[in-house]
């Protein structure tokens, strides 16, 4: 039986703290100003700002505690942390893109014009902190869905903000007051495409079903091609972490002497060519009798 402990995970502890400070001090100019202007639509949406720093402080409390050291009660220690946090988001996400399709519905039936300049100004400076917010996990999101979790919330907002702004301005010019609820409703089926995805694979995530950037059939196949492996069996992965994936399984040798350096080379390979972090080989020989209570039929 043999181990591979991969390095921690990227530190975005950084990205969230800047995120943070600059979404509180955003959501205190926006209720502020909506307070001046005595604009509900500015109250409600600095209202609706709070939860993107509620999703970023999930997440970075997640990848915090993610860091802590396993326990005797929990040996692979707090990494499904992660993976909570992203499905949380998913779901926070979702109920957000929600409230903001059933909003647009009613201002279709009862069209309203954007409360003047402040509001369009105002949800102006929400696309440059939302943009800039989602810019600091842009490299992240591509390998750790609880960053990605982060990202598409921020990355809404900065097109929710964009596209206040945009039918703010066509409404003051031209008074087109259908051109707020279609934007809205473009913007929430683009961020539900991406949202959904999230939701998908953080579910896989929680069920410990095999992360879809591995090809089990591959892993299989190559486990099997191994010199000296007559039979695989008991083979399952599933992830750790968003960032991690382990693997255990049963190969049958045909010689009866533990080779150190074959594990270590196989696990080296898994790690390279899979990207499988914690690898757990068991090592049977073909040589006598064969006990394993896992060696029963299946997909391994």
């Amino acid at each position: 039986m043999n181990h591979h402990h991969h390095p921690a995970p990227a530190d975005h502890n950084r990205a969230f703290a800047i995120g943070v400070v600059l979404n509180v001090a955003f959501v205190l100019v926006e209720a502020g100003y909506g307070v001046f202007a005595d604009s509900l639509a500015l109250v409600a949406d600095a209202g609706h700002n709070l939860s993107d720093v509620a999703s970023l402080l999930l997440a970075w409390g997640a990848s915090r505690i993610a860091a802590r050291a396993a326990t005797e009660r929990r040996t692979y220690g707090f990494r499904k942390a992660t993976v909570m946090a992203s499905l949380a988001s998913a779901v926070l996400l979702l109920a957000v893109l929600g409230g903001i399709a059933w909003e647009a519905v009613g201002r279709f039936l009862e069209p309203s014009p954007v409360a003047g300049w402040t509001v369009v100004s105002v949800a102006g400076i929400g696309v440059v902190v939302n943009t800039a917010t989602a810019l600091l996990f842009v490299r992240g999101q591509k390998d750790d869905l609880n960053v990605r979790g982060a990202f598409l919330h921020m990355a809404a907002d900065a097109a929710v903000s964009l596209g206040v702004v945009l039918a703010g301005g066509l409404m003051l010019w031209q008074g087109w007051l259908w051109v707020d609820p279609v934007i809205s409703l473009l913007i929430v089926v683009v961020v539900f495409i991406g949202t959904w995805g999230l939701l998908r694979e953080s579910a896989d995530y929680a069920m410990d079903a095999v992360p879809r950037r591995i090809d089990l059939a591959a892993v299989r196949d190559y486990l099997r091609g191994l010199e000296g492996v007559e039979r695989v069996h008991d083979l399952h992965v599933w992830p750790l972490s968003t960032t991690e994936i382990a693997l255990t399984v049963h190969l049958v040798v045909d010689h009866q002497e533990i080779d150190n350096s074959f594990l270590h080379r196989v696990q080296r390979e898994l790690h390279d060519r899979f990207g499988i972090a914690h690898a757990t080989m068991q090592i049977e020989s073909s040589k006598g009798e064969d006990g394993c209570l896992l060696a029963g039929p299946g997909p391994s």
